[in-house]
């Protein structure tokens, strides 16, 4: 009944054999406009209004302010373009950092991503509801956080389910959103034709004024400000370099058409609904966002045939920046998994986050996202500016590191790269920006809530620097046994080998990967039974997770690495004069595949036991469990209860 239920919400599981499963799964240039550049294009719905309401009496800044943002939003692409190009295979702002910074630049930039993501959700859910209610009656202010905390919910299920099944479900909504927000702008711009040379007199007039009363700084100050508090307008470009796994081959091509698309409708939208506001006379009203206020406007009187249309239009718009706001926390779910994925394989977290789901989805982070964005709205009551004070510092953290790492690797190919001048400019000019930007916001924002992100940034900095430690003093102990046991003295004339006998008493012994510790257990079975065991049977998984996880080639190399393993399991037991085969098979879930291993094994050979090795530290504690899987007492409890005998032998992992 469990399983159906789980096959009803998420789905049945994926079958890693198909060879058109990676295929099916992956993202064309156009669903991934969706899935990963719905963030940047949702952020014109809150960004642009407070950049735009920072200018206060000074609005006539406006067009210079929207020319800005639609240059810079076009500078960013093209400098993330670059590194698309030269990371292939994924990463984003981490996989930059760590690789032409260095590990901890790396770590900096993948906490900061991390927690941008999930404020990514936070926001983009809070904002959602904000604009649900401005046209919803008063009296449901009150049902906002329960509901906010479903949306966070139900994305989350519709996240474990798949990538491309999250993505298709959402593509209406996108669509709604671009087809009415595109004819707002549109009206909205040259409903006012004739109005644009005044407007653009007036602009220029209002500037030279300001400049002799207060002085071309003060004007420019003002300027930068609401520049900088819109900085929120750019996060999600990375997106694209960050989930660059999910997308269809070939990847880069398929990632900078992806980027293409993100820029264009980010810089149109955003930079058009600043001119609205300017146009249109719009200013902020209680209860409402601008975005409502200029969509009102512009839709209002639209009258066809007698019928208000106008009035259907507004609910249709707005309810479309609703859901698109909503759906702008798929970023958080589709690109947050995949940098604790990234850091994961590097050690900086457990490495639990880098497993995949039969859905072939990372579920740890994507259920770790949800929770940490459900604390946030919980802490925030859902506040939209509480969280956007507390939002961009991180992302362009990460932008800035991103945009280093690229000017140094440029400078360091000057000799070998003929475009090195070309690259390294846009690079260059995308690090002043960015820079600039993360200095503004981190002054402007610090005082009234800034602190709080920092804070969190740092001390996730701190946690991960643990468990670092951890894993690298374990990785000490794993050293010393390989050394010790991977080149036994073995005889060189082996005695004769026993023939295979299904009844002999057999030890089916569970394996990962060639190393000290499985020939560590294997010598321990030898010692512990002394002859009561004269066969050996070695079972492996070839475990499939982020890193494996890239194509069927990658898969067909694991299967090779998996088999190449065992049969050297087989030659050691062999020389010592003991009979062996070995089982092996290639899933997303260790556990499950090597009780079906297990299984196979007790049918052909009945009188047999299972062992596993299992790392025993001096003293046990919630965070040991944590970091190190506790996958043998969960197989125990699996074979136990299909009577079928195992033994857990205890390996020493520090001492």
């Amino acid at each position: 009944m469990l399983k159906k239920i789980k096959n009803l919400i998420i789905g049945r599981a994926k079958n890693l054999e198909d060879p058109h499963v990676f295929h099916q799964i992956s993202l064309i240039a156009f669903l991934a406009w969706i899935g990963l550049g719905v963030d940047g294009l949702s952020s014109s719905c809150y960004g642009p209004e407070e950049a735009y309401r920072a200018l206060g009496m000074y609005s006539h800044l406006g067009i210079y302010l929207a020319l800005a943002t639609a240059a810079t939003v076009f500078i960013i692409s093209a400098s993330y373009s670059q590194i698309i190009e030269l990371f292939p295979t994924g990463g984003g702002g981490y996989l930059v950092a760590s690789k032409l910074l260095g590990q901890y630049a790396g770590l900096v930039s993948g906490c900061a991503l991390v927690v941008d993501y999930v404020l990514t959700i936070a926001i983009s859910v809070s904002s959602g509801m904000d604009a649900v209610l401005s046209f919803m009656p008063p009296f449901f202010l009150e049902h906002k956080l329960v509901t906010a905390f479903l949306v966070i919910g139900f994305l989350t299920i519709l996240n474990l389910r798949g990538v491309k099944e999250s993505v298709l479900v959402l593509a209406p909504v996108f669509l709604t959103f671009v087809i009415t927000h595109t004819l707002v702008i549109l009206v909205g711009i040259f409903g006012h034709t004739s109005a644009l040379p005044a407007m653009v007199a007036e602009t220029v007039r209002e500037t030279q004024y300001g400049i002799q009363n207060l002085g071309f700084f003060a004007v420019l100050v003002i300027l930068m400000r609401a520049y900088s508090l819109g900085g929120g307008t750019y996060t999600g470009i990375e997106a694209v370099s960050n989930g660059l796994q999910i997308l269809r081959e070939p990847k880069v091509k398929t990632a900078k058409r992806t980027m293409l698309y993100m820029a264009v409708s980010l810089a149109f939208t955003a930079g058009g609904i600043i001119v609205c506001y300017l146009l249109n006379n719009i200013h902020p009203q209680p209860g409402k966002t601008m975005n409502a206020v200029l969509i009102s406007t512009v839709a209002g009187q639209w009258i066809v045939q007698g019928i208000p249309i106008g009035y259907g239009f507004i609910i249709l718009t707005l309810l479309s920046e609703a859901l698109l706001l909503f759906i702008a926390a798929q970023t958080g779910f589709l690109a947050g998994p995949r940098v604790l994925a990234n850091m994961a394989q590097d050690g900086w977290i457990p490495r639990r986050f880098a497993h995949l789901s039969d859905r072939l989805v990372t579920r740890n982070g994507i259920i770790l996202m949800g929770l940490a964005a459900l604390l946030t709205v919980w802490y925030t009551k859902g506040n939209v500016s509480v969280l956007v004070v507390l939002y961009s510092i991180n992302v362009f953290l990460t932008f800035t590191l991103s945009q280093l790492g690229m000017c140094v690797h440029w400078w360091k190919k000057r000799r070998t790269e003929s475009k090195w001048i070309k690259r390294l400019l846009i690079n260059g000019i995308g690090l002043v920006i960015t820079t600039g930007i993360l200095c503004a916001t981190v002054i402007l924002k610090f005082e009234v809530g800034g602190w709080v992100t920092l804070v969190i940034t740092v001390s996730f900095i701190l946690f991960c620097l643990w468990i670092k430690s951890h894993y690298t003093a374990v990785r000490k102990v794993f050293k010393r046994l390989d050394a010790i046991l991977t080149d036994l003295p073995l005889p060189e004339h082996p005695p004769k080998l026993p023939p295979k006998d299904p009844k002999a008493p057999t030890a089916i012994l569970m394996v990962n990967q060639f190393n000290g510790l499985g020939i560590h257990s294997m010598l321990a079975i030898i010692k512990s039974f002394r002859k009561q065991f004269t066969q050996f049977v070695f079972v492996s998984v070839g475990e499939v997770d982020t890193s494996k996880f890239k194509g069927v080639e990658e898969l067909d190399r694991l299967r090779e690495a998996t088999e190449s393993a065992l049969k050297k399991y087989v030659e050691i037991a062999n020389k010592l004069g003991f009979y062996a085969e070995y089982r092996y098979s290639i899933g997303t879930d260790a556990i499950d595949e090597l009780e079906i291993l297990c299984r196979e094994a007790t049918k052909e050979f009945p009188n047999s036991v299972c062992f596993a090795g299992q790392l025993i530290f001096p003293k046990e504690n919630w965070a040991t469990r944590q970091l190190h899987n506790q996958a043998a007492f969960a197989i125990q409890r699996q074979l136990l209860f299909h009577g079928i005998n195992m033994v857990i032998l205890p390996i020493r992992a520090i001492g």
